[in-house]
């Protein structure tokens, strides 16, 4: 069994391909209302989860709430894909204006299991190349994230046993603040 430490007043950054587990892995080690979903704010916005062209107002809101949350010093979990560095970026700057360090956990199902995944989701529309290109983007880089400026970086495969153990709040230093 791994265990994953998180700072009891933390932003944890789900990162994976569609289908990778992300929202269930989330769901099973947290409190819903601690989970900001991507998803569910597209959904929110526009009724249908999958209408990709909603993504941008999704996640004016996701932010939103995300600095809410930070302001009143509470854990948040955002669920969205962050496969792209430029998604991470805004994720770790967000945090950094509150002093929340940055827990990422990557979920690094393998493809054929993504694809099986999503083909077994009649709720998703996503084709194999979304999926593809996911895995893709995340392979690439997955070697900087530690210089990203995550305060911790857990890789796990998803099938993984995996204890969530909370801990007390970390106090960020300068340097911490600027790798942000």
């Amino acid at each position: 069994m791994k265990t994953v430490k998180i700072p009891s007043k933390a932003v944890v950054a789900m990162i994976g391909a569609s289908s990778s587990g992300k929202s269930t892995f989330a769901r099973q080690h947290f409190l819903p209302t601690e989970i900001l979903s991507s998803d569910f704010f597209r959904g929110m916005v526009s009724d249908d989860e999958n209408d990709q062209s909603a993504s941008q107002d999704a996640f004016e809101i996701l932010y939103f709430v995300l600095e809410r949350r930070l302001a009143r010093g509470k854990l948040t979990v955002v669920d969205a894909t962050s496969v792209r560095v430029e998604d991470r970026n805004r994720l770790l700057a967000i945090a950094a204006r509150y002093r929340f360090p940055v827990v990422a956990i990557v979920l690094r199902t393998p493809e054929d299991v993504c694809l099986q995944r999503a083909l077994d989701r009649p709720d998703r529309t996503l084709g194999g190349e979304v999926v593809r290109r996911h895995i893709a983007e995340l392979e690439g880089g997955l070697d900087g994230l530690e210089r990203e400026g995550f305060w911790r970086v857990y890789v796990l495969a998803s099938s993984e046993d995996v204890e969530i153990r909370r801990t007390a709040p970390v106090e960020l230093n300068q340097a911490q603040e600027h790798a942000c």
